[in-house]
Formats: C-alpha cells, structure tokens, sequence
C-alpha cells in the first residue's frame, strides 16, 4: 500500500523548506520577464486580482492535488502514479502521467539552461562595466552578437548545467536542500535590495503605476486566458516537479495552507520583480516590453546610464541567475529519483549521465539562435520553438488536466481526505468540485485557445 511505502530519497527537514522549494521551482524567468508586463499591459492592479482569481481555481487545486500524489507516493513520479493507481483500482496507464511530466521537465531543462546562461554573461558584462554608458543600440547589438556565437552559447550553457547537476547529484537534503537554504533567502534579500534601488530610480511613482493603476478597460476575454495560462505556468504544475517535491514533504506538514503559502510567495516576488525593473526602465524614458528584449537589452542600458548602475545591474542579473538555478534544480529531479529507484546507478553517476543528455540535447537550442535558425523541426518552427511549443502547449497543460482528474476523480476519497486532512469540511468539498470540474474545464479552455486561437478568431468574427 502507498501509506506503507517509504521515501527513499529522504524528506525535508520541515514544512518551511518544503515552502522554500516548491517556490524555487515556480520562481523562474517567467516571473521576472514576463508576469510584470502582462500585468502592466492588462489592466494592472485590475489584472492582479483577475490573476488571483484563477491561482485561486487553477493554481492552487492542481497543485495541491500533485503535491497530494507525491506525497501519498513518496517516490517518483512515474513510481507515485503507479503506486497509487494500483491502490485505487485504476487503469496502470495513470503512470504515463508521471513519465509525461518528468520527460516534459527535462526538455524545458535542456533549453531553460541555455537562457539561464545568458544571465551568466551579463552578471560578468555589468559587474566588469562593459556596459557602462551603453545606448540602446550597441546594446542590442551585443546580444545579438552574443545570439550568433554558438560557443560561447555552449560554454555557458556547459557552467549552468554543472551548476544544476551538481547539487542534485548530493540527493536531497545534501545537495537539493541544502542549496535551497542558501539560494531563496539570498534571492529574496537581492530582490529586496534591488526594489530599495528602484525605489531611488526617479522612475518608481511610474512603474507602480504602470503595474497597479486599476484600468477595467483593459480586462478582455483575452486577459482572462491571459491569466489563467499564467497562474497555471508560473507554479511549475505539470512536470512532476511538484509531485517529487511532494514526495519528500513532512508528513505533518499541512499540504493546503504549505500550497497557498508557496503561490502567494511566487506572486509577491513577480509583483516585486516588477517593481524593482519598471521604474528603472521608466526612469530612462524606456518603453516597457517583456522577454528577452528587456531582460537582455533595454536593463542594460538602463543599468549602464544610472548611477550604481553596474553592481546593480550585476545583482539583478545575479537574482536571476538565482531563480533560473532554484528552477531547473527541480526540472531534472523527477528522473534522476526513478533512475535511483531503480537502482540502474548510484545518485551521483544518474545526475551526470542524465545532465551529460541534457546538455546535449540543449546543443540543439544553442544552434537554434545562429546555425540551425531556419532549419524547421515541428509545425515549420526551429529546434527551440519546436521543444518550447511542444512542452508549454501540449504536455504541461496536458499533464495539469490529467493530474486534476486523477486526484478529483480517480483517487479514493478516504485517501484524498486523509492526505489533504483539512479541518473545514466546506473547504474540502470546494477543493473537491474546483479541482473536478472548475480547474480541468479551464486548462481545456487555455489549451483550445492557444493552439486553435486564429482558427476560434476567424470563426466568431472577432477580427
């Protein structure tokens, strides 16, 4: 039985690191490039609490039905799917929801470790003072010129995924623990120290008015997909990252106040990286935008005309190098603990066998932004557009669905109260409609409308 079953891989010295972990892997680029402008081009404050809304039906329900897997399982992904479906009568197919995930976050990995790169060079670019006094068009030029350089690519590339692979070859309280402990309180006091800077920028008044001015009309049935896609993204749901996570959490530990605990920590830190970035960028009468072209381009320049701009800069890039790491720490973990379970190898040997694939397999996305850029693999798009659409359209929000349905439908329901083991009976009964009908109907609507969008356009005349 799966309440028999012992975690092999060890268990998280409390519930707070539990916290600390499952937000260093929700905390990512995303929060940083993208959650603010899509905040501040949708309404601001108006988006932030549509945004909520749906952490509140999508996020949280799914997250705390894969946490609630992981933990029943206390195993790997592919193993807790498989325990666990055996235990409630299920078809043994449910384990193809694990490997789905787990492969799923080993794909992200294999490019999410090329663009963490970047940060690499550019906390050495502003701490060095290359960029001191740089315009916007030296600026974008020298990324480009950084686009175009496969080897350098790779040999940052090369340093993130030694990074990664060395903590997680140290198991879980040696090495995934342990870096957590040292990584989010210094991400968290970067940040703070990054918004006492914005705060100073000249810009701050602005940017928080560009991120929280109520704007109603803004809101469009576009900024409500807009949301739900997010809030279902930026918990890392879908790719066993949570459900490992899970495995290793405290048995005592309550999993829906530790859940709420972790989505309302990865917004505040969206919120405060929009804060810390905005007024810079509004304070060098910038135009916001969100992605690569902000990250890479226009904070440089803004970093290199302010003054304290290049230790600034450099701890920024050095805040997002932090999140990127605390990320893809948990992208590769769901296979190297069922590569353990299996006893194919020791931990060490696995992590770096499984990073050796990666790495390579990531050559692929280094190739992408120069060699290979026109070479099409899947719907006429590059290596890296092909990996990106595949995982973010198709497997995430595929293995989210699944998840919902297996921990709403499939599990028992003496199971599923005794691992939630929530005092209000009102809440549980919530929890149970949101994540059986609520959360699926809107993945499935996210997932229509990003694949079939000019399609749905075309057909309702909305053009």
């Amino acid at each position: 039985m799966a309440e028999q079953t012992e975690a092999v891989h060890g268990t998280w010295s409390n519930r707070w690191i539990f916290i600390l972990a499952a937000t260093g892997s929700a905390v990512g680029l995303g929060n940083i490039w993208k959650f603010p402008y899509i905040t501040g081009e949708n309404g601001g404050g108006a988006f932030v609490l549509l945004y909520l809304v749906c952490i509140v039906l999508v996020g949280i329900p799914i997250m705390m039905g894969e946490v609630l897997i992981g933990r029943r399982g206390k195993l790997s992904p592919m193993e807790s799917m498989r325990t666990l479906a055996k235990e409630a009568g299920a078809s043994r197919l449910w384990r193809f929801v694990g490997w789905m995930g787990a492969i799923a976050g080993f794909l992200i990995l294999s490019y999410y470790s090329v663009i963490a790169g970047w940060a690499l060079i550019y906390v050495y670019r502003l701490g060095s003072g290359q960029l001191d006094g740089i315009g916007a068009v030296e600026s974008e030029a020298m990324f480009n010129d950084l686009l175009a350089d496969p080897v350098t690519l790779g040999l940052l590339h090369t340093a993130f995924m030694v990074m990664t692979m060395v903590v997680v070859a140290r198991g879980v309280n040696k090495g995934i623990e342990s870096a957590i402990r040292v990584l989010m309180p210094t991400l968290f006091v970067l940040l703070i120290v990054l918004l006492g800077y914005s705060l100073n920028s000249g810009g701050f008044e602005e940017g928080a008015k560009f991120l929280f001015t109520f704007d109603f009309s803004k809101l469009s049935g576009e900024s409500v997909l807009v949301a739900m896609g997010h809030a279902f993204f930026t918990l890392s749901l879908g790719m066993g990252a949570i459900m490992v996570y899970g495995a290793y959490m405290p048995k005592d530990a309550s999993i829906a106040s530790t859940v709420v605990t972790v989505a309302a920590l990865d917004t505040l830190v969206a919120l405060a990286a929009g804060l810390a970035i905005f007024p810079i960028v509004f304070a060098n009468n910038m135009e916001p935008s969100a992605g690569p072209g902000l990250m890479f381009v226009t904070l440089p320049v803004a970093f290199g005309q302010m003054a304290g701009g290049t230790i600034f800069g450099a701890l920024f890039f050095l805040l997002v190098t932090f999140a990127a790491w605390s990320s893809s720490i948990s992208l590769i973990e769901p296979l190297v603990a069922w590569c353990v379970e299996k006893s194919i190898a020791s931990r060490p040997v696995v992590a770096a066998v499984l990073g050796l694939i990666t790495w390579t397999l990531g050559i692929g996305t280094v190739l992408s932004f120069n060699e290979w850029s026109d070479v099409e693999f899947l719907l006429g798009k590059n290596f890296f557009d092909s990996i990106d659409y595949l995982t973010a359209n198709i497997m995430l929000p595929l293995g989210g669905l699944l998840i919902a349905i297996f921990a709403g439908w499939s599990m028992r329901r003496s199971t599923v109260q005794k691992e939630l083991n929530m005092d209000s009976f009102l809440l549980y009964n919530l929890w149970t409609v949101v994540v059986r009908l609520v959360a699926p109907t809107a993945v499935i609507v996210v997932v229509v409308w990003t694949l079939f969008q000019d399609q749905i356009v075309a057909i309702l005349g909305l053009e």
